[in-house]
């Protein structure tokens, strides 16, 4: 019998062991714990290098912030997974995940395996959203399941975007977060029906967003576009200068036609909205450049 192996991410140690034991219950589950994103990166790179992929990833949406989902917010006890996803009693063998720090295991894995470095996005906080970003560019094969405390349209949207494939809330029945992950490997998407109608919302608004970007963008010259995948590599003018090999001078003016076609007055806007409109960065692999006057 083929198992699905879930790699369970919170950085609530009590929830995050016991949600991994009540699963590991399960004859056709094998699951693993981390309490951050970088650790459940390195988890899924060993396992990968190991032949012996994740299938599922169940992530904190407020992974990093505190139980409250906010900073500065005191966090508040969750409820324990023995009770809201058992219906009460205690699940045994708890111990028999590893420690949620750097890596824990049911198969007794430890945090001594090959440092890998994490793939989460530069500058951004390593949330739960976040960290499904990171994982679907490392590892498209593994689905992702946001646990959430509370129906949010807006970052469930977000959480779908970024690639998830289910939107579950953290007190949920133990039998269907097991059916969410079985459908997952099904390619079905799952999402709470009370969310339905927002998450709808949220995406067509976006993808209007997304759509006027990209009409902007496509007004740029090719020469504009190539200053403008330099700005959201944060290069600065010197550094996109020699890349390009122009003078200051003229990467400056095209700096400032690309922030009047855009319809925007700072570097900062025309990124984000470049971002929307799917434009990536420039390759900098190897390459020692200047970001905004600074050598990186």
């Amino acid at each position: 019998m083929a198992r699905i192996r879930v790699l369970v991410v919170d950085d609530h140690r009590i929830f995050a062991e016991s949600l991994a034991a009540a699963l590991a219950a399960e004859q056709d589950v094998e699951v693993a714990a981390a309490g951050s994103g970088p650790a459940a990166l390195r988890c899924l790179e060993r396992g990968a290098s190991e032949g012996r992929r994740f299938d599922v990833m169940l992530v904190d949406a407020d992974l990093g912030r505190g139980a409250g989902g906010a900073v500065g917010i005191p966090p508040q006890p969750l409820p324990s997974p023995a009770e809201s996803l058992m219906g009460g009693g205690a699940v045994g063998a708890v111990g028999a995940v590893g420690s949620v720090g750097a890596v824990g295991s049911v198969n007794g894995g430890g945090a001594n395996g090959r440092a890998v470095p994490a793939r989460l996005a530069p500058g951004r906080a390593a949330d739960g959203i976040s960290l499904v970003g990171g994982v679907r560019s490392a590892q498209p094969g593994v689905r992702t399941v946001v646990l959430a405390e509370r129906d949010d349209p807006r970052r469930a949207a977000a959480a779908l975007q970024a690639g998830a494939c289910g939107w579950v809330a953290k007190d949920c029945s133990l039998s269907r977060l097991l059916a969410v992950i079985r459908g997952v490997l099904r390619d079905e998407t799952h999402l709470p029906p009370a969310l339905l109608t927002g998450v709808l919302r949220e995406l067509t608004a976006a993808r209007k967003h997304r759509t006027e970007s990209e009409r902007l963008v496509e007004s740029l010259t090719p020469r504009e576009r190539e200053v403008l995948r330099c700005m959201v590599a944060g290069l600065g003018r010197k550094a996109v200068a020699e890349r390009l090999y122009l003078s200051p001078h003229t990467v400056r003016t095209h700096m400032q036609n690309v922030l009047g076609k855009l319809g925007v007055h700072s570097t900062l806007a025309a990124v984000a909205l470049a971002r929307r409109a799917g434009v990536g960065p420039v390759d900098l692999t190897g390459e020692i450049v200047e970001r905004g006057g600074q050598l990186a």
